[in-house]
């Protein structure tokens, strides 16, 4: 019990502060109760109820999920090339650095002028800001690999793909983990700006819908 007093303590102390907030946002008394969280929450069950919200969750989490894979499947390849090939490091580390700090963001224009809208521009912007945390963790996990499990594998006259699929890869996982869940994280913030790029349906479409409908409470 003790265990869940202080998270759940910290909740109802957010949840107060928005009660709050909101009661001060306005002079006007209709405006400060659609901000309110007894609001929020009656609009929550019945988005819930009436099955309006679930297509865009469904939505959302398809998009989420093509995307983390389209960077696994290009992140993980490129850690292991920069971590097991000092020459493609050198020449790539200057530029990966540089496209990493470039907000994803700000790729929207020419997204959509190279993909068209719909979900192909979107999808893009999540891989571009995923692929960075699995790539650099990928990448380090390859760097901290014990060296005798290399010499090892040499003294056994391994081949290239024998040593990376049977100790590179198995020796890393912990480190593609790490990547994958920063990655998440990253996604699901550039998430919503990225759904309000042309498309219909998802929760980033779904935030601009309602406020071009006024309805804050959703």
């Amino acid at each position: 019990m003790s265990r869940l007093a202080w998270p759940l303590s910290g909740l109802a102390a957010a949840v107060l502060s928005w009660a709050l907030a909101a009661a001060h946002i306005s002079d006007v008394a209709a405006i400060s109760a659609a901000f309110s969280p007894q609001q929020a929450l009656q609009a929550l069950v019945r988005l819930v109820g009436d099955g309006s919200l679930w297509p865009h969750i469904i939505t959302s989490l398809q998009r989420v999920f093509i995307s983390m894979a389209l960077a696994l499947a290009i992140g993980v390849p490129l850690g292991v090339l920069l971590g097991v090939s000092m020459r493609f490091a050198r020449a790539t580390s200057l530029l990966f650095q540089f496209l990493r700090m470039v907000s994803p963001l700000s790729w929207m224009p020419l997204a959509v002028m190279a993909l068209g809208v719909g979900d192909a521009p979107v999808v893009f912007l999540l891989v571009f800001a995923a692929v960075w945390p699995i790539m650099l963790n990928t990448s380090a996990g390859v760097a901290a690999l014990d060296p005798n499990w290399l010499h090892l594998a040499a003294s056994l006259s391994a081949t290239r793909w024998e040593t990376i699929s049977r100790i590179v890869l198995p020796g890393i996982v912990a480190h593609v983990l790490t990547g994958f869940r920063l990655a998440i994280g990253i996604i699901w913030i550039v998430l919503v700006p990225a759904e309000m790029l042309g498309v219909s349906a998802g929760l980033g479409y779904f935030i601009l819908d309602t406020r071009d409908r006024l309805a804050y409470s959703e």
